[in-house]
């Protein structure tokens, strides 16, 4: 069980992340949404430009790290 203590920490660690990901991005998102201020075509393109970058980055920081961080806590507490 020790040597499989990474691996399930990792998969576990990717699941939080993955819900994280849903709640933070999904808040945000609508939050930056209903603020809006955008006048012209051109600028509410720039915006939803803006929040893809952003839902982009929260991808790879949640479900790109916590695994990571799941595995380091899995091997350090049951490895």
């Amino acid at each position: 069980m020790a040597d499989q203590a990474g691996p399930i920490g990792a998969v576990l660690g990717a699941i939080v992340g993955l819900v994280q990901y849903k709640i933070v991005t999904g808040a945000v998102t609508k939050a930056l949404q209903r603020t809006d201020r955008s006048t012209t075509q051109a600028e509410k393109d720039d915006y939803e430009r803006r929040i893809r970058l952003f839902r982009a980055i929260m991808l790879v920081l949640l479900v790109g790290g916590t695994p990571i961080l799941g595995y380091g806590l899995g091997r350090a507490l049951f490895g």
